[in-house]
């Protein structure tokens, strides 16, 4: 089944992201290579595909995972967690309907 996991940014900390990004594309790659992530990106702070200083606010993953737990297991282990970026990560179950 697919899972949303949605993770909101604590203030200030986008020299925190930056700094574990490549762990966290590390764990969304295997996911890919696995055929499992549908989507993942993050939501800038700002209305622009760059917002430079201004950040980001969270972040959103689509991805296939055996069980609500096991969604729940990944997103706890995620290096923006470890790092203090996510001050907040809901996962729960996702039904793609478009496209």
């Amino acid at each position: 089944m697919l899972y949303a996991i949605i993770g909101e940014d604590n203030d200030d900390s986008l020299q925190k992201r930056l700094s574990v990004r490549p762990a966290h594309l590390e764990r969304l790659q295997e996911l890919k290579n696995q055929g499992r992530l549908v989507l993942a990106g993050p939501h800038p702070s700002i209305d622009s595909e760059d917002p430079g200083s201004a950040g980001f606010t969270g972040s959103l993953i689509v991805a296939e995972f055996d069980s609500l737990e096991q969604a729940q297991q990944w997103a706890d282990e995620d290096p923006y967690i470890a790092a203090g970026v996510y001050q907040q990560v809901t996962v729960k179950p996702f039904k793609k309907v478009f496209p």
